[in-house]
């Protein structure tokens, strides 16, 4: 094979490589066009002119506006630690009784529990012998002190007696603290009048939130018996985002919702937490503003941190519409014929043609809600003279949720 027949049949070759790949690619373009076309149809209503008049669409643009700049932050109520007591005793004993239910709520000074110990009469006995003793040595401590002053003894005889006394002065005041640590009244223990039995007291009023003990269980001194709160001091603690923490300060209006509840309540920030956890997140302290009975420690809630006034692309409400979790606006794209529909259909065209207004839908991002308008963040692009409609947007949606099912 010469030379000349090689050329010619290398460019034979890359000429029909060439046809092919032009082929192919001619087969595929309309396919890719195809698709971009439905997805964009997909987003696409019109109405007549009748359906618009009837619909009373209005149009308006996106506007500046000063809304109230906020951060979204989860948290829950919390009790202060001086406000959250662990119920306990300092002395061991066996429960005899615990009427303490969760979530019941007591009142400071009500008995809530009653331990029993042998050794609680044993320290009753040594209160009732030592002050049995102190009386006999303040009177041996007053007789030395007389003859002291006629010199009749000696003065070590009265530095002994006065030792002894001051000792069980002692003794007895320890005994007495005792006694008062494990409720017992020392003026009303008598001989025939000993008890194995004493009561715990509750702290503070507030709802019972652990109970840890049951009758007949024995606990070990300053061992838990239960917790109460103390609902009148309750706060607000928010979980922020480190990014979000320079935008914070003290004073600054909190509004929360409890989970599973439509009820807004307000707090105002008090302290901000100096210590960023490891999911880079600050703990934020609210104090409420108003008490409330019904809240509890432990509840979840959603807050939303008001931190001052800022300017933001924003629609009316009415204009921003909700379908499959996402949010939109429609604008109105232009207009066509209604003859040109038909004719793909092979309708006469000899009908009347009549124009319909087309509308676009556009999925949008939104912000804060103030004064009947929302921030809105627009997509990339977003011409921003665009008649946006703002009324109507929801007839339009059901428009566009018919044609899809007839489709």
């Amino acid at each position: 094979m010469n030379m000349k027949q090689t050329f010619a049949n290398s460019l034979i070759i890359f000429s029909l490589t060439t046809v092919l790949f032009a082929a192919c690619s001619s087969a595929e373009k309309p396919e890719v066009a195809t698709e971009e076309k439905k997805a964009e149809g997909a987003n696409v209503v019109d109405l007549s002119q009748e359906q618009f008049k009837t619909a009373n669409i209005q149009y308006s643009a996106v506007e500046e506006k000063n809304l109230s700049s906020v951060i979204r932050a989860s948290g829950e109520i919390e009790a202060p630690p001086q406000q959250l007591v662990t119920v306990s005793s300092p002395y061991g004993g066996i429960v005899r009784q615990i009427p303490l239910l969760e979530g019941k709520f007591v009142s400071q000074g009500q008995v809530v529990a009653i331990l029993e110990n042998p050794e609680f009469i044993q320290l009753q006995q040594d209160y009732l012998d030592y002050k049995s003793q102190l009386s006999y040595l303040k009177e041996e401590l007053d007789r030395q002190q007389e003859l002291a002053k006629e010199n009749v003894n000696a003065k070590k005889t009265f530095q002994k007696a006065n030792s002894d006394y001051n000792s069980m002065v002692a003794r007895v005041q320890g005994l007495r603290s005792k006694l008062q640590l494990i409720n017992i009244d020392p003026e009303k223990v008598g001989s025939g009048n000993l008890s194995s039995r004493t009561n715990i007291y509750s702290p503070v009023s507030g709802y019972v939130t652990k109970v840890k003990v049951n009758v007949g269980k024995y606990v070990n001194a300053n061992e838990a018996l239960g917790e109460i709160a103390d609902t009148r001091e309750l706060h607000v603690e928010l979980t922020v985002f480190e990014k979000d923490v320079p935008k914070i300060k003290a004073g600054q209006k909190v509004r929360f919702i409890l989970n599973n509840e439509t009820k807004e309540r307000l707090a105002e920030i008090s302290l901000i937490g100096r210590e960023i956890s490891t999911d880079r997140t600050v703990r934020v302290h609210c104090r409420l503003v108003k008490e409330d009975r019904d809240l509890l420690p432990g509840l979840f809630l959603k807050g939303i941190i008001e931190t001052g006034i800022a300017t933001t692309t924003a629609l009316p409400d009415k204009a921003i519409v909700q379908a499959a979790g996402k949010s939109y606006i429609f604008i109105a794209s232009g207009e066509k014929k209604e003859d040109e529909e038909k004719k793909r259909v092979g309708a006469d065209r000899s009908e009347t043609e009549e124009k319909h207004i087309v509308f676009k839908r556009i999925e949008i991002t939104t912000g804060v809600s103030e004064n009947g308008y929302t921030e809105v963040i627009l997509p990339e692009g977003f011409p921003r003279n665009s008649k946006v409609v703002v009324n109507g947007a929801y007839d339009l949606l059901s428009k566009m949720n018919n044609v899809e099912e007839e489709e």
